[in-house]
């Protein structure tokens, strides 16, 4: 099987245009503060005018991220579109590697199983989102919930099966739950919020969590499934003693209850942006800028935060496609990163962001076939 090779980081400067573009980098610190910015942010009038059509697709994670920065970028950028759809994550790597888009939205890496789809091309990973991922449910009257991984484990996995069961009511002392059924909401797409959710029980819960962690798992029969985010927490919405597993920004916009989660360090931390950024804050960066903020260490530090990427082929089919992309993912990782607090979701800690700018010089135009002369 060939394996999709990833490129370390950028040793050159990046064009004048992508640096122009993404001159006002990120938030400059991991506390996931920040004012918003106006659309011209981290643009200059000397930025090269960019045309034509990028496309992509993947992450449901990243949708209102990418819809709101796409028509703020427009506004710099008018002769340039910018359409992304939804689907999973999945979906955008598998799209990538047919060719149908030019970048792919994922919350996680290429699994094994899939790299050789890319025939051996480089493709960059570059980060641009981190958010957590709520454990949202619906129990009239109970708004303070506690839960830990194992105990999560096992509703997941159908073990406990009613809210008042022994392991729910030990962690939640004076607290009065009902005997209400409980339902199991999970994605029924190949879901990079499925792959950093089971990441996160493999890691909090060994031995207790027997599924394995992948973008597709094999719940329990009795699960109800449903696309994307928004699809998870409409069940959770309306069907009473539901509890499911969806991203922070969507959770919000639904107005969803979330249990607050006992993290590596012992403390139960409830999923806010802050708590997020301080997970990300403690990560270690791989040289192809892959990490994992799930079950990181520190007081402050939500466990189930995840982060995704926008991965890129790194030579492109023209110098055109190569400046587009270098154009409008230098704009993502600059006056993009200050939209992303007022949506709900972590801006990227200032180091990785920066990794990320200097990784955008590597996107090039592939280098012209051999003369058969």
């Amino acid at each position: 099987m060939q394996r999709v090779r990833i490129q370390g980081l950028a040793a050159a400067g990046v064009t004048v245009a992508a640096l122009s573009l993404a001159a006002c980098s990120s938030s400059g610190s991991s506390s996931g503060s920040g004012a918003s910015s106006s659309p011209s942010s981290g643009s200059s009038s000397a930025a090269a005018k960019l045309s034509g059509t990028v496309n992509a697709s993947g992450s449901t994670f990243q949708t209102t991220f990418q819809q709101t920065a796409i028509q703020s970028f427009k506004s710099i950028q008018p002769g340039l579109t910018v359409n992304y759809g939804s689907g999973g994550s999945g979906k955008g790597r598998t799209d990538l590697a047919s060719g149908v888009v030019n970048f792919a939205g994922s919350d996680s890496p290429i699994p094994a199983s899939q790299t050789s789809l890319f025939k051996g091309k480089t493709v960059l990973y570059f980060p641009v989102v981190i958010g957590p991922i709520t454990v949202s449910y619906n129990l009239s009257g109970v708004t303070n919930l506690k839960l830990d991984a194992p105990t999560i484990a096992k509703i997941f996995q159908a073990q406990i099966t009613t809210w008042n069961d022994p392991a729910i009511k030990a962690l939640n002392p004076g607290v009065t739950l009902p005997s209400t059924a409980i339902t199991i909401a999970r994605r029924s797409d190949s879901s990079g919020t499925t792959q950093n959710f089971s990441e996160f029980l493999v890691k909090g819960a060994p031995g207790v969590w027997k599924l394995g962690s992948s973008s597709t798992i094999a719940w329990p029969a009795n699960s109800r499934g449903g696309s994307g985010n928004g699809g998870v927490d409409q069940i959770i919405k309306t069907t009473p003693g539901a509890i499911g597993y969806v991203d922070y920004a969507d959770a919000k916009a639904s107005n969803l209850v979330s249990a607050s989660v006992k993290n590596s360090a012992g403390d139960y931390v409830a999923p806010s942006i802050s708590a997020a950024s301080a997970a990300a804050g403690q990560a270690t960066v791989a040289s192809d800028l892959t990490f994992s903020a799930i079950w990181a260490p520190g007081a402050s530090s939500y466990p189930i935060t995840y982060q995704s990427w926008d991965l890129v082929y790194e030579a492109q089919s023209s110098s055109t496609t190569a400046a587009n992309l270098k154009g409008y993912l230098g704009y993502l990782l600059g006056a993009g990163q200050k939209l992303l607090p007022e949506l709900n979701y972590a801006p990227l800690p200032s180091n990785i962001d920066g990794m990320a700018v200097a990784q955008l010089s590597k996107i090039g135009s592939a280098a012209p076939a051999p003369s058969s002369s």
